[in-house]
Order: structure tokens, then sequence, then C-alpha cells
């Protein structure tokens, strides 16, 4: 098997060495788990979003950083882009299929995250003992 710039598959089979520093999958991995990354996903789990509309639902985020984040989640599949050709152009964001994917698991993470969060500033809830 090749190594470096090359592709690097785990020996298991078709899947991603994702320990490898060359591993595609691990720049996919950098990009959904970036401080932006997750927020873009969630927010768009719902419904498509324009830029600015994307932008007042993660409040925080910059629009150089928004801009970047989008970058990134489109060149790896997970986000389309689609351009209206109007005058300005508008241009709306949603998940593919691949973002869909990758966003459930962690739009489940933030829901039972915050169901076991108590109100703000008075830190997490006591979790019950867990039985069996």
């Amino acid at each position: 098997m090749k190594e470096g710039a090359q592709l690097r598959q785990a020996e298991t089979g078709n899947r991603y060495d994702v320990f490898h520093t060359d591993c595609p999958a691990r720049d996919v991995v950098d990009h959904v788990t970036s401080k932006w990354g997750v927020w873009v996903l969630i927010s768009l789990r719902s419904n498509d979003l324009r830029f600015y509309e994307l932008r007042d639902s993660i409040q925080g985020i910059s629009e150089k950083m928004l801009a970047q984040t989008l970058r990134g989640l489109v060149e790896d599949g997970l986000v389309r882009r689609e351009v209206e050709p109007t005058t300005p152009p508008q241009v709306t964001y949603g998940l593919t299929e691949f973002g869909q994917d990758i966003g459930e698991p962690l739009t489940d993470l933030f829901d039972r995250i915050t169901q076991r969060m108590s109100l703000p500033g008075a830190g997490p809830t006591e979790l019950p003992a867990r039985t069996g």
C-alpha cells in the first residue's frame, strides 16, 4: 500500500485510516468539528438558509468565519451552495445527503446536552443513577 500524499486506507477494508496525517477523512472531521462547523450543520438541519439568515442564526460568528466554514463544508460535500442568477445574486445553503447523515448525530448530541442542562448559569442537572 502506498503512503505519503496518497490516500492511505486501513488494512481492514475500504475505510480510511483517520489517524494518518494524509487521510482525506481527517480534513472532513476537522471541518465538521471546528468551532463553527458544528453550528453551521445544526443550523441547516431543518431548512435551507441564505448567508445572512445563517449568520443571524449563529450568534457570535463573523462573516469572514462563516464564509471560511461554509467553503470547507461545501468542498467536503456536506453543504450545497445554490446561486440564483439575480441582481445581486442570492445564495442559499443547505445540507447534502452526506451533510444530513453527519448532522443527525450532531443534532442528537446537541439535543442530549441541552436536555440535561438546567437554566443558564446553574450548571448541569443532577443525572439519575444508571440501573442494569
